[in-house]
């Protein structure tokens, strides 16, 4: 099938000012949306959280369940409508655990006092603040532990012994943040109100902080590995413009996805590296018939073997995008939240990748080829090189 007629020429490289321009421009407002307004809003995999899965006994809307978290005192929370399930939906908050720090104090001296300081040798809470584990000294009663842990300000729900009975560990389950959301909403939402919860995930943000470096670095070591590949593949002028293309489209597709308040979560960043090798994909595509041409078209300057070979890729590339763009689309429109977050991507990076891979890949190797690589260049450089030797 061809949409382009085979042997039409178009002058690519005399619109690449405008269209450079054009991304110099999206590249500025992301990088404004990134680091001054409204700056990255990291999900829980990231900044940490926790996320509940909860199913309403009456109709209720998103927008009132996100209120009504709002007035309870819970920061920005976030609130997702399940797919195919009515009155279904995962909430996502920014706490971890309904007891802080000092509470965690108060309730650690409480039990020494109440046990002995000499018995109890470890408390320690789960980062979810749902747990609270116990390493004693000596065998102690459940009942008495129990009493112990009741006589705090802990919301105790049970108490049980683990391990190796010479071991002296005590585990208690307490009420965490998870229950106390769901309470906070059976009272203000009453008969409509939630059951007990489907599903409870936490994050800490320590955890979250490891998840954000790996994730950077799995940006960058792509962006590393992919100009060796080039560089091997083709020729080194060709390695800067692909990759300068690739970034410019993850930073790109990045910054809209900031400026449209969606959170920046693992699912952002696979959508980012599906976005990077669909646009290197592109690229290496179009180098391929340059390299082609290079061979057949002997003396040709690099414009003009720019403009032949991606006018003759033209057809093959509208093709490609074109069905990619249909195929993501129809997911974005019928698919689950999570696959909307990355369909959403990668509908930008598809755009985007394709006016990179012909506006910013090729005048980039062109403008690496004139600087570096030319007859001109080389002149210079052996010129530069003759008069430091003849001052020597």
């Amino acid at each position: 099938m061809e949409i382009v007629k085979p042997g039409t020429y178009i002058d690519f490289m005399r619109y690449r000012g405008r269209v450079i321009s054009v991304s110099l421009f999206l590249l500025f407002a992301s990088a404004f949306a990134l680091i001054v307004w409204p700056g990255p809003q990291y999900g829980i995999d990231f900044a940490g959280g926790t996320e509940i899965q909860l199913a309403f006994h009456g109709n209720v809307s998103s927008s009132e369940i996100r209120d009504t978290l709002t007035k309870l005192g819970h920061d920005r929370p976030d609130v997702v409508a399940v797919e195919g399930h009515p009155n279904e939906y995962i909430l996502r908050i920014r706490e971890i655990s309904s007891l802080p720090e000092n509470e965690k104090d108060q309730i650690e001296a409480q039990i020494q006092k109440s046990l002995g300081a000499d018995t109890v040798e470890e408390v320690k809470f789960s980062p979810g603040g749902d747990k609270l584990s116990l390493r004693l000294s000596k065998e102690v009663p459940i009942s008495e532990v129990s009493d112990a842990l009741h006589a705090t300000s802990a919301k105790v729900r049970d108490v049980t012994q683990f391990g190796k009975t010479s071991d002296h560990r005590y585990e208690a389950r307490l009420v965490g943040i998870g229950d106390e959301v769901v309470h906070q909403l059976q009272q203000a939402f009453g008969a409509r109100g939630p059951g007990d919860p489907l599903q409870v995930q936490w994050v800490g943000p320590k955890a979250g902080q490891q998840l954000r470096n790996a994730a950077i670095q799995s940006l960058l070591y792509t962006v590393a590995f992919i100009m060796v590949y080039i560089a091997f593949r083709f020729d080194l002028r060709f390695a800067p413009g692909a990759v300068i293309a690739m970034c410019h489209d993850a930073f790109i597709t990045l910054g809209i996805y900031v400026l449209l308040h969606k959170q920046i979560n693992l699912t952002t960043v696979a959508a980012l590296l599906t976005v990077m090798g669909y646009s290197i994909n592109d690229t290496i595509v179009v180098y391929d018939r340059i390299r082609e041409n290079m061979g057949r078209m002997r003396g040709t300057p690099l414009r003009e073997l720019i403009n032949v070979s991606t006018s003759q890729m033209l057809s093959r590339t509208l093709l490609t995008s074109g069905t990619t763009l249909v195929s993501v689309t129809a997911f974005f429109i019928w698919g689950t939240p999570v696959i909307q977050d990355i369909t959403f991507a990668l509908m930008i990076g598809i755009v985007i990748g394709t006016f990179s891979s012909i506006y910013i890949a090729s005048p980039i190797t062109e403008w690496f080829d004139t600087r570096f690589f030319s007859e001109e260049a080389r002149a210079r450089r052996s010129g530069a090189s003759s008069r430091a030797q003849g001052k020597a």
